[in-house]
């Protein structure tokens, strides 16, 4: 058995890494907060009362998906967060927080708000889905 290789010197093909693991780092001591994550969709009377399009509420028919992160006793300006298309990745001084999402977002264009009076981060990514029968943009 002979592996065909570009670069001999490489150890693993960049299939076999799992995705997100460059954030992984499992000497790090800070705790991880307590997170809960959310779906969002738009809906109008037509889906609502006249059930016009193939809308449900399962998450398949969703266009956000929010993300909301506690941090208690953490100013804003101390946050870091990357938003990666499956990975989200949160670091302040004494949390941190790897999270794999569970569907592929827009990346460059989430929105993200401290709301300071409950110490919660809050992100809200849109989903990036395929065409599909119900997801048309």
């Amino acid at each position: 058995f002979q592996a065909k290789s570009e670069n001999r010197k490489t150890i693993w093909n960049t299939e076999e890494v799992p995705e997100g693991s460059e954030f992984d780092d499992i000497c790090d001591p800070r705790e991880q907060p307590e997170y809960q994550i959310l779906f969002k969709q738009c809906v109008g009377t037509e889906d609502v009362i006249f059930g016009m399009s193939r809308k449900d509420p399962s998450t398949a028919c969703c266009e956000d998906m929010v993300i909301k992160i506690k941090l208690p006793e953490t100013k804003y300006s101390d946050i870091t967060l990357d938003i990666q298309d499956k990975v989200l990745d949160l670091r302040t001084p004494k949390k941190k927080l790897l999270l794999h999402l569970p569907y592929r977002v827009d990346s460059q264009n989430g929105k993200a708000r401290f709301l300071s009076e409950e110490e919660t981060l809050e992100v809200t990514l849109r989903l990036s889905r395929e065409f599909d029968f119900i997801n048309f943009a």
